[in-house]
């Protein structure tokens, strides 16, 4: 396997937009709300793992000279894969643990398959976003075709996945991310507005029908900080920020009683401050009795729940099944593509970087999934992707003229 610094060309084939498309499928899991067709977990799992499986051969296929680019990202990716096989091997969890690291292994080759593509363009910007309007646009067909089994009482009327099974929290995710993402494209003119408005607006209401509040304060603080980034080279990026700030505090002041109201979700203050219940959970990890393995190493990856219960944070669920260890290398990840993002010059490749690797930090508090196969580490590598520097150019040889013998009678004639 090489490394390829000079092979590398602009052109990306299109069969790696649907290598990305196949692995946004396999992250939207197999747990969620009942859909109008009842759909057996196997079924959905089955599906989700050939897509995985689809993947990685695409991409090998694609790639058959196995030419990657060296990225920060995807190794400490692959140190995240060897400490899950040594925190899974005893099978504390299960069998099920090896087969989630092997899920992951092809994860993770996947991604160094394609990193041959990370030149620090919009291309995988725009792979994102067209996946997951793809996987929204299901969502509102199903909110069309059955109201009630797409916002269910079980989730308190917040809208579901009724094609596939998608919680609000998913929903909520995504829309937050392609909004986020296409608001920049068209602050830097690289996207027209008609087509904006059609990714936007639609999105903007299903995040709104999904009442989540991670998904809403990391779409608000995260493009604050990408704009934030471009406010001193980008003159539309300095009115859009205040036109956003205006627009924010008429909102706060003419809509406070609404937006509180949809900010509550109609729970109680105590059901409010343990986050959803999230806090017991939490202290009940934290608290339960370790040995000095599963500290360090984790009991080995699981469904991300404690006791029954979903963990509901990613820096936990590391700590549950990779131990800090994992904790220090998802820290890493984020520490290393903070760090690159705020040392490149004002671009709007920066500013997406910095969009997804804010979105994820702050999501990582109430929502699992950076230890793990997960949208939240598709998130980050497209901005891995932005953040990698273009390829040098090959420059073309020279073709080698042969020297031309001249005739014996020729040479006479000059010396004569």
């Amino acid at each position: 396997m090489n490394t390829d610094h000079t092979a590398h060309t602009s052109h990306t084939p299109k069969i790696v937009g649907t290598v990305w498309g196949l692995l946004v499928l396999n992250t939207l899991g197999s747990a969620g709300a009942k859909t109008i067709v009842p759909l057996p977990r196997s079924l959905i799992q089955m599906v989700t793992m050939g897509a995985l499986v689809a993947a990685f051969t695409l991409a090998l296929m694609v790639n058959l000279r196995l030419r990657i680019r060296a990225s920060a990202y995807v190794f400490l990716l692959t140190m995240l894969l060897v400490e899950s096989v040594i925190s899974s091997a005893n099978l504390e969890s299960g069998f099920g643990a090896l087969f989630r690291c092997f899920r992951l292994a092809l994860f993770v080759g996947t991604l160094w398959l394609l990193s041959r593509w990370w030149d620090g363009s919009l291309t995988f910007v725009r792979h994102h976003i067209r996946m997951y309007f793809l996987v929204l646009g299901s969502v509102a067909a199903g909110a069309v075709a059955s109201p009630g089994a797409a916002m269910p009482d079980l989730y308190g009327g917040r809208l579901v996945g009724a094609l596939w099974p998608l919680t609000p929290p998913q929903i909520g995710q995504y829309a937050a991310v392609i909004i986020g993402l296409t608001a920049l494209l068209v602050l830097d003119h690289r996207t027209d507005r008609t087509s904006a408005v059609v990714v936007i607006v639609p999105s903007l209401v299903l995040l709104a029908l999904t009442h989540t509040r991670t998904a809403t304060l990391g779409l608000l603080i995260g493009l604050a900080l990408a704009i934030g980034s471009l406010i001193l080279t980008s003159a539309a990026a300095r009115r859009f920020f205040v036109r956003a700030v205006l627009c924010a505090t008429v909102a706060a002041v003419g809509f406070a009683s609404a937006l509180q109201a949809w900010f509550l979700r109609g729970q109680s203050q105590e059901n409010f401050t343990s986050l959803t219940g999230r806090a017991k959970v939490w202290h009940a990890l934290l608290t339960a009795p370790r040995t000095t393995s599963e500290y360090l190493f984790g009991v080995g990856l699981g469904d991300k729940s404690f006791g029954g219960l979903p963990i509901d944070n990613s820096w936990l669920a590391v700590y549950n099944e990779q131990g800090m260890i994992g904790i220090g290398l998802v820290a890493a990840i984020i520490i290393v593509l903070g760090g690159v993002a705020l040392l490149r010059p004002p671009s709007l490749s920066r500013a997406c970087a910095i969009f997804l690797i804010s979105y994820c930090a702050i999501a990582s508090y109430t929502e699992a999934g950076l230890g793990d196969a997960s949208p939240y580490l598709l998130h980050l590598a497209v901005a891995a992707s932005l953040l990698a520097t273009p390829a040098p150019a090959t420059p073309l040889p020279t073709p080698h003229v042969p020297r031309q013998r001249r005739p014996r009678w020729a040479r006479r004639s000059e010396v004569s």
